[in-house]
């Protein structure tokens, strides 16, 4: 499983031109799953996600989780985090997990980050995409879990 995941100070995701999920300061996570990934695999990535010290503190030191900042989730499906680019030049995406597999750990990925009390907004499955953000820092941070989860 992998998070990519950007501090922003606004994110929206449309489909077919229309809004259907926005917040404001908060994390976009765009989230790919493979399919030797689990739940327990989720859970360990969700605990880290939401524990990440990466906000500001009042001294401008990354020292506050998103709860300690009052941010939003944004929770984008992305596929494409398992492109196999070893070959040739267009990617492979044989390592992505299939799609309703995929899917059912998105959805649980949503569910759980909800359960931790956080605003959790959240794109459409499978469906062609626009995100639009405003990046804050830049911060981007990747999380896999062949890396957490050992």
């Amino acid at each position: 499983m992998r998070f990519v995941i950007q501090r922003v100070c606004e994110a929206s995701v449309s489909v077919d031109g229309v809004v259907i999920g926005q917040i404001g300061h908060g994390l976009l996570v765009f989230v790919g799953v493979a399919d030797s990934d689990n739940r327990q695999i989720a859970d360990k990535m969700v605990d880290k996600l939401t524990k990440l010290r990466i906000f500001d503190d009042a001294d401008g030191k990354t020292n506050l989780s998103i709860a300690d900042a009052g941010g939003e989730f944004l929770v984008i499906s992305q596929f494409t985090l398992y492109a196999d680019c070893r070959k040739g030049n267009r990617p492979s995406f044989t390592l992505a997990g299939k799609p309703d597999w995929a899917n059912e750990l998105y959805e649980y990925i949503i569910s759980e980050i909800r359960k931790k009390a956080f605003h959790v907004e959240h794109g459409s499955f499978g469906s062609e995409m626009k995100v639009s953000l405003l990046n804050d820092g830049p911060f981007t941070i990747l999380l896999d879990s062949d890396e957490i989860v050992k």
